[in-house]
């Protein structure tokens, strides 16, 4: 970076505290353009030092904004700050922002943020309208859908079209505001929400990308021999807790705590506004230790994990787990596929649902319940019960016959209760608990008689006619026992 600007020193003919930002601009481009002529490097290899300099150079007040650094993160839409948009629209500026106050006071930093960028990316698209939008309450549904188009036109990451979670989340911070605003009975409101549900894309939901078990194996194996005790740490932690990256960086000194005679390692605040215990491994407790032990004293933070007594950056993580996946012969491995991994290895395992939930913070179980989706040991053991039979049919020369075991036992009573049923020309349907006349035709005829010694088999008959809830089934049997009791014997 210095180097560079040496150079553009030497083509200005001026010192760096000279410099001015027409000249460094001027001086910049004529270097640039000679460096890649002359050396032959790609555009792309000098963005790094260049953009470093042009944002030290920015801040001292001697270059232009610097530019953006990969272009296609780059911004069509023209997203300008509050300030410039109140003199075009002031009712629906101080609207917004009204509204963006009263978010900041319940909701999180980065919710408020995102909320703000959505709602500047509308507004810059309201005031470019035919006729231009001054009022919240002149938005109309065609203004939205106009919005809509253009974050489909719009290039996300790496030029792609923006992802369907970054489209509903856009729409779904408008369909908030406008509910809000027209509960909370602001003046400035549309005469009813212009967003709809339906306009949010349906997302995909893929299952959780986690390791085998001989992918996991070998993941460990690897993350025991890193060099840096540091990586070991972060990438043990992860996968023994199934930790957040997050919640893995704002661990403090005090997270360790014992509780009776368990070592316990308690999360911060994070992602669900909840905090929460989990239990420690006894190798990550002897690593915590270890660590705890080697850290400097004079560090002013109270962050456990600390590099050069400056916070890790979450980047620090990804390389970290990413050296022990290339160490394993495993390919990438993102530092949430452990948390992924940890959950399906425990519900393979025999862990209850509720307990996996608070192992890894979750707040209801159908957040829990994808990675019972992910590998079902009981759907898994009786499919290839089923098809071990089945096979038989294919496996021989000549057609085969499936044993008898074959039909389970609900198939078992379906059948026996269908034959119990077939009638001559088709089958009975009357659900047992309804009476039947003409199940006791006989009995219930004038013509009628028995004898004491068919007692025993009417005695059965009643019995079973109560047990069924057949009230006049069991009437009847119970005349024929009155009358044989009233006989002369």
């Amino acid at each position: 970076m210095w180097s560079w600007l040496a150079k553009i020193c030497i083509t200005t003919g001026s010192s760096p505290e000279g410099l001015t930002p027409t000249q460094y601009k001027a001086a910049r481009s004529v270097v640039h353009d000679t460096v890649i002529a002359v050396r032959g490097y790609r555009p792309k290899t000098l963005s790094t030092p260049l953009f470093g300099l042009d944002a030290v150079m920015f801040h001292r007040g001697q270059a232009p904004v610097p530019d953006i650094r990969r272009r296609w993160t780059g911004r069509p839409v023209n997203q300008v700050d509050w300030d410039q948009l109140a003199d075009t629209a002031p009712v629906l500026v101080t609207t917004m922002r009204r509204y963006l106050r009263q978010c900041a006071l319940s909701l999180r930093p980065s919710s408020v943020v995102l909320f703000d960028t959505t709602l500047r990316q509308f507004v810059a698209s309201l005031v470019n309208a035919d006729p231009p939008v001054t009022r919240v309450a002149d938005i109309a549904r065609e203004h939205v859908e106009a919005y809509k188009q253009q974050l489909a036109d719009r290039p996300g990451y790496r030029g792609k079209p923006l992802s369907k979670t970054t489209l509903g989340m856009r729409l779904g911070h408008l369909h908030t505001f406008f509910t809000r605003i027209i509960e909370w009975d602001y003046d400035d409101v549309p005469a009813r929400v212009p967003v709809y549900r339906t306009d949010r894309a349906r997302p995909d939901k893929p299952h959780p990308r986690f390791l085998d078990d001989a992918q996991a194996a070998a993941f460990m194996t690897a993350a025991k021999s890193l060099p840096d005790p540091l990586d070991r740490l972060m990438v043990t932690t992860l996968a023994r807790t199934g930790m957040r990256r997050g919640e893995l960086l704002g661990l403090t000194v005090d997270a360790i705590v014992q509780i009776g005679t368990g070592y316990w390692l308690r999360t911060p605040v994070g992602k669900l506004h909840t905090d929460r215990y989990i239990p420690l491994h006894p190798q990550l407790k002897d690593l915590l230790d270890a660590w705890i032990a080697a850290r400097p004293g004079w560090q002013a933070t109270d962050l456990l994990l600390t590099e050069r007594g400056r916070p890790i950056p979450p980047t620090r993580v990804e390389k970290a787990v990413q050296k022990a996946a290339a160490a394993a012969g495993i390919g990438h491995v993102h530092p949430h596929q452990l948390r992924h991994t940890l959950a399906t290895q425990a519900i393979n395992r025999g862990m209850s649902l509720e307990a996996i939930a608070a192992l890894l913070g979750h707040h209801d179980l159908s957040m829990t319940m994808v990675y019972a989706r992910i590998a079902d040991r009981t759907v898994a053991d009786e499919y290839f019960a089923v098809t071990a039979k089945v096979e038989t049919l294919y496996a021989a020369s000549q057609p085969a016959v499936l044993p008898a075991d074959a039909a389970g036992p609900a198939m078992r009573a379906l059948r026996a209760e269908a034959h119990k049923r077939l009638l001559g020309n088709g089958y009975c349907a009357r659900p047992l608990e309804l009476d039947c006349r003409y199940e006791t035709i006989c009995e219930s005829c004038t013509m009628f008689f028995t004898t004491i010694e068919h007692r025993p088999t009417i005695r059965a008959q009643r019995a079973d006619a109560d047990a069924k809830g057949q009230t006049g089934r069991r009437d009847i049997y119970d005349t024929l026992l009155n009358r044989l009791a009233d006989a002369p014997s």
